[in-house]
């Protein structure tokens, strides 16, 4: 059986440079358009929510009305400083559920949510509100500015997250199919019976007690697990690749053992050089999204 890839440092470098450089352009020419749609949407949103509470003076009398509105309890959620999470308010108010039937038979529930976010609240943005007064029209207008702008930014910065990941599953996939391999089902993979057979992969299936993003049978009987990553930084290249890709390769392998296993991550984006090449130790094999044909002149090869 032929052996996975593994790059010295100076092709590592190479490529890492590569990556970098394609991600800084990405970045750099990055319409405007998404973030002024988001910040224009928003700042209707936050005008409506402050219409509708009397600049926050009515907060308590129409809690259920805006726990019941999917997008004003989302403006909630961003009056404290810094805005809560969804999942830390149901922890913070004890509420297991915040569904329409919950919030409108629980009144004591909507209490306890709508204290929590007034005593957490932005006293930068919202001064009126600790000082028992009315909002002054610049108060308020430089309030919906400042809120709408956070909850573009946050929703910006979401959406680019999943898109860069989105994007590359689609690339792999997209080369693999046109490599002639047969996309099958996703599955539960418990045994080595359960595994595409050679020449075909599936999507997202969990593998023996970790989820891959493609499981590939290979033509040699193996089976090649693979992680889409994404990095924005030298830093968050540690979580994606080293915390997570390599410990879900540790895990393949001793759940299949490394003669029927080839733990893989294909990277995108900012890899720190340290990174990459712990990531190489610790058994995962390495392609680049800006180059998945050395991939699938890899998988070929395992024909022979």
């Amino acid at each position: 059986m032929i052996s996975p890839p593994r790059w010295a440092e100076e092709e590592l470098q190479v490529d890492r440079q590569r990556a970098i450089d394609l991600f800084r352009n990405e970045r750099t020419a990055e319409p405007l358009h998404a973030y002024l749609t988001a910040y224009d949407d928003n700042r209707s949103l936050v005008t409506k929510f402050l219409d509708e509470t009397q600049d926050l003076a009515n907060l308590r009398a129409i809690g259920v009305r805006l726990l019941t509105d999917d997008d004003l309890a989302i403006v909630l959620r961003y009056l404290p400083g810094p805005p809560i999470s969804l999942d830390d308010l149901k922890t913070v108010a004890n509420a297991t559920t915040l569904s329409q039937k919950r919030v409108t038979s629980d009144a004591a529930m909507v209490d306890r949510i709508v204290e929590i976010v007034l005593n957490g609240i932005d006293s930068r943005r919202f001064p009126w509100v600790q000082q028992s007064r009315r909002a002054t029209g610049l108060e308020r207008e430089s309030a919906i500015v400042a809120t709408a702008a956070l909850m573009a930014t946050r929703k910006t910065e979401t959406s680019r997250r999943g898109k860069g990941k989105k994007e590359q599953e689609g690339k792999v996939q997209r080369y693999l199919t046109e490599a002639g391999l047969e996309q099958v089902s996703t599955r539960r993979i418990a045994t080595l019976a359960d595994v595409p057979k050679p020449g075909q992969f599936c999507r997202e299936s969990l593998i023996g007690s970790a989820k891959a993003d493609f499981v590939v049978g290979l033509w040699d009987r193996r089976t090649m697990a693979v992680e889409c990553k994404v990095s924005n930084s030298g830093l968050n290249s540690i979580k994606r690749l080293n915390h997570d890709a390599a410990a879900k390769a540790a895990a393949w392998i001793k759940d299949f053992g490394t003669l029927t296993m080839v733990p893989t991550a294909v990277l995108g984006g900012v890899y720190n050089l340290g990174s990459l090449t712990d990531a190489q130790e610790r058994n995962l094999t390495l392609f680049w999204a800006h180059d998945l044909g050395r991939m699938i002149d890899w998988i070929n090869n395992t024909k022979e």
